[in-house]
């Protein structure tokens, strides 16, 4: 059984019509996991034949607005679609911090975004050390990472011994090349090319070094800002990578 792993979002909130915001979904063993959910993030997923009642569980990197900006509309739409409960509860993973962040919305969306009982869980995982968990037949596994206090990056394998990992947003991190230390794929935010290096985020030759040093098999620069269009940016990821190197756009499918 394959992996397969889907850029739904490769921008950020910068307003276009081909980068929707930040959200990757990994299907595997019958499950389909989301990482992240920006802006857009529901039409990326039609687009892509997939209905939000079939996401089974999502991750969140962290709680800016361009990776949760679409949690509210997921919940909202869940509850009032007219397509009725969920057969599986949705699961929502994030770091710590995240009950409370959760909560602060329901203050403001109260009864808008509750769903029945036994529809909704969560999880939330350390921010300061390596966590893990198994969701049915696919391990999850997470590592704090560079930008905000509750930023995260996940792994998920497969039984098979697959694997994929997902930066989220990070500056050049030493718990990211362990997490993604082996992995199949490493879809990693490379947000500005390298003359318009930004603190807490990434650019192609430091993506590069770390997919490097991490011996990973396969990278995809993810979380394009404006200022990488026109660039080369797989030229810059070279000076420090020689493995296979794509750049992310909206509906890109990978198979492990």
């Amino acid at each position: 059984m394959k992996t397969v792993v889907t850029i739904v979002g490769s921008g950020t909130c910068v307003p276009s019509l081909e980068r929707s915001a930040c959200s990757v979904m990994v299907e595997s063993r019958g499950r389909r996991v989301l990482l992240d959910s920006g802006p857009g993030t529901m039409h990326r997923l039609l687009e892509a034949g997939v209905r939000i009642f079939d996401i089974d569980l999502i991750g969140y990197s962290h709680f800016h607005p361009d990776h949760t900006g679409e949690l509210v509309p997921i919940l909202f739409a869940t509850k009032y679609s007219g397509q009725g409960p969920r057969k599986r509860p949705l699961t929502l993973v994030a770091g710590k911090g995240f009950n409370d962040f959760f909560s602060r919305l329901h203050r403001v969306y109260g009864d808008w975004i509750t769903l029945g009982p036994g529809q909704l869980e969560i999880i939330e995982l350390d921010n300061l050390r390596p966590d893990s968990f198994r969701y049915e037949e696919l391990m999850i596994s997470s590592m704090p990472v560079e930008h905000q206090a509750e930023s995260l990056a996940f792994r998920i394998s497969d039984p098979d011994g697959r694997s994929v990992v997902y930066s989220g947003d990070t500056d050049f991190s030493e718990n990211l090349i362990r997490l993604a230390k082996n992995t199949d794929l490493l879809v990693c935010e490379s947000a500005f090319p390298d003359a318009r290096k930004t603190r807490g985020h990434l650019t192609p030759s430091l993506s590069g070094k770390i997919a490097r040093m991490a011996g990973v098999r396969k990278l995809v620069l993810t979380h394009l800002y404006p200022e990488c269009d026109g660039v080369d940016l797989v030229g810059q990821c070279r000076r420090n990578f020689a493995g296979p190197v794509l750049i992310a756009r909206d509906l890109m499918r990978i198979e492990l």
